[in-house]
């Protein structure tokens, strides 16, 4: 709670009410004005001290930027499928990855750009969301819409892998059978949990503490351990630091690499 807008707050209704007794009426609305948009200025976000550098302003501005950051190294993150660019689309090669669908084969031809962190997963922490939902949130939230576009938030999957993983959680998956051919990601769709291929679980990891440390997010104990655990066991690859080096082009702030 903002103690100092309370009490400026109520400093100015005190003033307000000396100047209706010397000037009446007219003198009011103006009063009321001021004070709503003091008040309005002095608001805090949900998160207050999220950077507010350069950034991108939308998740469908973030897509086309991603396309140009990407170019030269086009494929999947989850099942490292090659993909090409078909005029908007962008369309897997399954072959290359030997790639099978579990359900959904349309969607397997496609591919999405995926929250590594769930939009739900910082979204629900705030009020537009606790209103409306993700709709709610992009059309009363610059910060959600923020962090939506986060760039090294967002990474190119199979469409059936982004539907399938949904918002679950990352985590280690015991004796799971693979779903996906020859594709390492195991999804357990009764504990709503992930496990991602061990090559890219670093890059995961590091996403997830990077959107914790720049927006201020509170991951759980094991989240924390975990992700910690994975950061040092899959090290930052040339890839990834190229990539952060690109995004900064459009993206103040930390990026994922930052002290590893």
């Amino acid at each position: 709670m903002n103690f100092k807008l309370i009490i400026s707050a109520i400093f100015n209704w005190q003033l307000i009410a000396r100047f209706v007794l010397f000037t009446g009426k007219r003198v009011i609305l103006a009063l009321l004005v001021l004070l709503a948009g003091c008040t309005e200025q002095n608001s805090q976000p949900d998160f207050p001290n999220s950077s507010t550098g350069k950034h991108v302003q939308t998740f469908s501005q973030a897509k086309k930027i991603l396309k140009e950051i990407y170019h030269d190294n086009t494929y999947s993150l989850y099942c490292n499928c090659r993909y090409v660019q078909r005029g908007k689309k962008l369309v897997p090669d399954l072959s290359s990855c030997g790639y099978q669908a579990r359900k959904n084969a349309k969607r397997a031809a496609r591919i999405e750009w995926e929250h590594i962190m769930p939009a739900s997963y910082f979204g629900q922490r705030m009020s537009c969301w606790q209103q409306g939902g993700r709709k709610n949130c992009r059309r009363e939230s610059a910060l959600f819409r923020r962090m939506e576009a986060d760039l090294h938030n967002l990474a190119p999957a199979i469409g059936e892998i982004n539907g399938d993983r949904s918002n679950f959680g990352f985590g280690n998956i015991r004796g799971e059978p693979r779903r996906y051919g020859q594709c390492d990601m195991e999804i357990d769709f009764k504990k709503d949990i992930v496990e991602p291929p061990a090559r890219i679980r670093g890059d995961v990891a590091r996403v997830y503490l990077y959107m914790a440390r720049k927006y201020q997010l509170v991951l759980s104990d094991n989240e924390q351990k975990q992700f910690t655990q994975w950061a040092k066991r899959d090290p930052v690859s040339r890839w990834e630091r190229e990539k952060a080096q690109r995004i900064a082009r459009y993206q103040d702030g930390p990026t994922p690499v930052d002290k590893h």
